[in-house]
């Protein structure tokens, strides 16, 4: 998740990556998207992510996720071995969409409104977010099939603190059975998120336990990947909602 800026060159970046051992997945990115970021040009976003990536693929079997927007970006980083596109924008541009339907790679589409820099500002006002983030769901999901990219490649990311307020975040957690409905892996990035700030009156260096309530309960209720900082943590709560889940079921 992000590092706030903390490991920005390649040795320290890879020895961040060295401590996350036992994720799944390590995304990888080399501009902010939080609210009021500014955005990197395409070479400069190249220049952060493509060394670290070519390192990361020498040293770990975990796939790789290029956190991106751009489709020159998601290309460099495929070309030095990164396994999945992770898309703020969904996937909108045609551009990035052909790339990830011919490289054949894996590609997480978020809803997000607006632009990082602007998407907290203005009418957050929405009569059923659950509803609106299902209904971009189902028009991607078809664009990106029409692209030639196999359905099963693709995972949801209802875009948790992505020009939403804090009940709409909370509702999407709540509704994540509508959105499994689709059939698709659902990834849900609520690690240390101002919204549970708001929640618990937290700072963001003291949410940990707030991060593994909620990933926890989205976990239970449909949510196949997590995305967060500390990855043992999430881990060992995952695997208790599992024997939950299964006692739950054998009962």
């Amino acid at each position: 998740f992000s590092d706030g800026g903390c490991f920005v060159d390649l040795p320290t970046a890879i020895a961040h990556a060295q401590t996350l051992a036992r994720a799944d997945i390590i995304d990888v990115g080399g501009e902010s998207t939080r609210p009021g970021s500014d955005p990197v040009s395409v070479s400069d976003e190249i220049r952060r992510v493509v060394p670290v990536i070519e390192a990361l693929r020498r040293e770990t079997d975990a796939l790789i996720s290029i956190d991106t927007s751009k489709a020159a970006v998601a290309q460099a980083a495929i070309n030095v071995g990164a396994d999945i596109v992770n898309d703020v924008t969904g996937l909108g541009d045609p551009q990035m969409r052909a790339i990830v339907a011919a490289r054949g790679v894996g590609a997480v589409v978020m809803h997000m409104r607006g632009r990082p820099k602007t998407m907290q500002r203005g009418d957050l006002h929405s009569e059923d977010i659950v509803g609106e983030v299902l209904e971009f769901f189902e028009r991607r999901l078809a664009d990106c099939v029409a692209a030639g990219i196999d359905a099963a490649a693709i995972c949801l990311d209802p875009g948790i603190g992505f020009g939403k307020t804090v009940a709409q975040n909370v509702a999407l957690i709540a509704g994540l059975p509508r959105l499994a409905a689709l059939g698709r892996p659902i990834l849900i990035g609520a690690s240390r998120k101002s919204f549970l700030g708001a929640l618990t009156g937290r700072d963001v260096g003291d949410r940990e336990a707030a991060t593994l309530a909620v990933g926890a309960c989205a976990h239970w209720l449909g949510a196949q990947v997590l995305r967060v900082h500390d990855v043992e943590a999430a881990r060992d709560a995952r695997a208790v909602v599992a024997a939950l889940r299964g006692a739950r079921a054998a009962a």
